[in-house]
C-alpha cells in the first residue's frame, strides 16, 4: 500500500495512507533484517523495505502492513 510520510510541526513522523483514510503518528521505529517497521498510535505496524537514509519528506512510499 502506498504511506506517505511527513513531519508535523512539533517534529514527530506522521503516516498517511489514502485508501483507509489514516493519519496516524508513528510511535516506535524498529530496524529489521526486511527494512524499517514502523508501528503507529493506532497499533498498526508497517513494513518499509525501500527507506532511503536520510528520509526527504513528504514523500510517498511503499508499505506492506504487518498487523
Amino acid at each position: 500500500m502506498k504511506v506517505m510520510l511527513r513531519q508535523n510541526a512539533a517534529g514527530t513522523l506522521i503516516a498517511y495512507v489514502a485508501k483507509k483514510d489514516l493519519e496516524e503518528e508513528v510511535v516506535k521505529q524498529t530496524e529489521g533484517a526486511e527494512g524499517k517497521l514502523f508501528t503507529l498510535a493506532n497499533g498498526w505496524e508497517l513494513l518499509f523495505t525501500d527507506l532511503p537514509d536520510p528520509l526527504k519528506l513528504p514523500q510517498t512510499f511503499e508499505a506492506r502492513r504487518v498487523s
